[in-house]
């Protein structure tokens, strides 16, 4: 009898929480989202501790960049059937690209969702300093994250440029949100770029992989935790093999045009959409003036990584791109690309305006 009390009791203490979420969630609106919230967090809590055993045991193996992919992939399997959230990906095969600065867009906490599901082996994450000291600390430090102090232009530079070098002399990948914070909407739009993540690029000369989710308001909004798919495009390689500081600005927003008709195109379209299209068109094209743009309302600060470090001032001291700039001239003298379009090699990476020397 004693023997089988080892396993019954543990079962009737998992199952009486597990009996109230439900009854809860059943009850209304409200009550779904708060019990959805609670098992959302409550299994990030648990896998992040867990975590913390893999990173210490992966680190002594000689693994230590694998062990995001590791957690990730176990908070995933798990996440996915209890919240009832799946993710497609499409293009994952472009994951395989190693050394690449993956450049993402970024909705809430439930980003970590989905990157759960795409995280590939030999990667890191990029996050603000002050998550050294929050429950996700521990493990992110022991998994090779790159703590940035946002508050400190210096430092956070030579975080960047440290990083770049780490990461092509190891193969190591990061991921990065170059919008700085959260941006959630029910129409699909972007926050412009810092351009942190692709100096670090540029720098290394290693690819950028846009990694674009859709628009997942219909699931998840304040208020609001559904269930359903979300689904996940990557992008070809975009190349910066010969680029240099100068041509990060306009670097950064023929990204921010890709993933910012990817993002429209694999979200569900919304009724107000057509209405707002005009406010929401990206800061700055690349066949036209700059424009100022009133600046945007943010949302809370990310919770597990950011891009939100100080811009880096070009060699000529602009961070505007000009309208006539090499980039651009060597984009349009193939023929082969539209106003946001971009080359495509026959390898099926995209070339980004390569100089020659």
């Amino acid at each position: 009898m004693s023997f089988l009390s080892l396993f019954i009791k543990p079962l009737a203490y998992i199952s009486v929480p597990v009996i109230i979420l439900r009854t809860i969630a059943s009850a209304s609106p409200v009550g779904r989202y708060y019990a959805q919230l609670t098992v959302y967090l409550g299994t990030l809590a648990v896998v992040s501790t867990w975590g913390v055993f893999v990173a210490v045991g992966m680190t002594l193996m000689g693994r230590r960049h694998d062990v995001n992919y590791v957690v990730a992939r176990s908070f995933y399997a798990i996440a996915s059937r209890v919240l009832d959230i799946q993710v497609e990906v499409e293009g994952e095969e472009h994951l395989q690209t190693c050394p690449m600065v993956m450049v993402g867009n970024h909705q809430s906490m439930l980003d970590i969702l989905y990157l759960g599901r795409m995280f590939p082996r030999k990667a890191s994450i990029m996050a603000k300093k002050e998550l050294q000291l929050s429950p996700l600390g521990p493990w992110m430090f022991m998994s090779g994250a790159v703590f940035v102090d946002r508050g400190n232009s210096t430092k956070a530079h030579e975080s960047l440029t440290a990083a770049g070098d780490e990461m092509k002399a190891k193969g190591i990948s990061l991921m990065m949100y170059p919008e700085g914070t959260r941006h959630c909407q029910e129409v699909p739009s972007l926050l412009p770029f810092k351009k942190g993540a692709f100096h670090v690029a540029v720098q290394a000369g290693i690819p950028i992989i846009p990694v674009v989710c859709e628009n997942y308001w219909r699931i998840y909004h304040k208020g609001v935790f559904g269930t359903g798919t979300i689904k996940v495009r990557v992008l070809p390689p975009i190349l910066t093999a010969g680029l240099s500081v100068s041509d990060v600005p306009e670097l950064t927003t023929l990204v921010r045009d890709q993933m910012l008709s990817t993002l429209r195109e694999i979200s569900i379209k919304v009724t107000s959409e057509e209405d707002m299209k005009a406010a929401e068109q990206p800061a700055m094209k690349a066949d036209s003036p700059p424009v100022e743009e009133p600046d945007p309302i943010l949302a809370a600060p990310v919770e597990v990584v950011s891009d939100e470090v100080p811009d880096a001032p070009s060699e000529d001291g602009s961070e505007t791109p000009s309208v006539d700039t090499s980039l651009s001239r060597s984009l349009r003298q193939e023929g082969s690309v539209s106003e946001y379009g971009t080359e495509t090699d026959d390898e099926g990476m995209v070339v980004v305006g390569r100089q020659h020397h």
